[in-house]
């Protein structure tokens, strides 16, 4: 078995995903010496169409960490349009500086279930979409640099046809999603937030809905969110004039939680 072409497959509403995962990517094909590939499967367009790897793939699947795993309206695509043929595969997660949770074990059984084999995987803490206060500026450079010590082992790995499947930490079968808390304790349900305008700052250019990954804001009018909001903070990050946010005092609540109690370093972890 020997790997000709390697495939970055990321979802990233804030763009820290998609940087680990390309690093990853783009540095194991140096290595190999093999061509890359970049698939942003982030925006509903990109989720319509079946894909298929053979045994001569390689695929980085990059997805962030919510509340201790995937994201639950990204498992569905996962599950039905993302196909192997005994294809090797590198799932890496990102999570916020709380915990990854069951994230890994998960995406591996999920491959696994789609005919790959995986046989590494990677952590990478990387800024909160929530709060610049966890993990700021991550993933930074000494992140990335530890990510290619990463893809030189998994390349070392490969290079000597050891495709062995890798242990990866979390509970299996997967455990339940993290229930946020308040800053009481308590559980804090903000299912139904959605983010809103500032009119002021507001000039009706349309990015927000242009990038949000359900397809859930309004292009006749971004103060209207027509479906479900997954809380991925796209909308917020991405509007070049601040005028979205969220006021939910439930989510607020949450988000000062975790600033209270995860601003220690997380370092990366990997596994192979």
């Amino acid at each position: 078995m020997s790997i000709k072409k390697i495939t970055a497959l990321y979802f990233s509403p804030t763009d820290n995903t998609r940087k680990a995962a390309e690093c990853l990517c783009d540095f194991l094909a140096y290595i190999l010496d093999i061509p890359a590939e970049h698939l942003d499967c982030t925006l509903p367009g990109a989720r319509t169409a079946m894909l298929s790897f053979g045994s001569e793939d390689l695929l980085i699947a990059g997805f962030p960490v919510y509340a201790g795993r995937i994201p639950n309206k990204l498992q569905p695509y996962l599950h039905e349009m993302i196909h192997g043929d005994g294809t090797a595969a590198i799932p890496l997660v990102t999570y916020g500086n709380r915990s990854f949770g069951d994230a890994l074990t998960e995406m591996k059984n999920e491959l696994t279930g789609s005919g790959f084999r995986v046989i590494a995987g990677a952590a990478l803490p990387c800024e909160h979409a929530f709060t610049h206060a966890l993990a700021s500026g991550r993933p930074d450079n000494n992140d990335l640099k530890a990510l290619c010590s990463f893809a030189d082992d998994a390349a070392e790995k490969i290079n000597a046809g050891d495709f062995s499947e890798v242990t990866l930490p979390g509970s299996d079968p997967v455990g339940p999603y993290y229930t946020p808390l308040g800053e009481d304790g308590q559980p804090a349900k903000f299912l139904k937030a959605r983010p809103v305008t500032d009119a002021e700052k507001c000039t009706s250019c349309g990015l927000c809905a242009e990038k949000c990954p359900m397809g859930s804001i309004s292009t006749a009018d971004p103060t209207i969110v027509t479906g479900i909001c997954i809380k991925c903070q796209s909308c917020v990050r991405k509007c070049p004039h601040g005028a979205k946010y969220f006021d939910d005092i439930r989510f607020l609540s949450h988000v000062s939680m975790l600033e209270q109690n995860f601003t220690r370093h997380q370092d990366c972890g990997f596994f192979i």
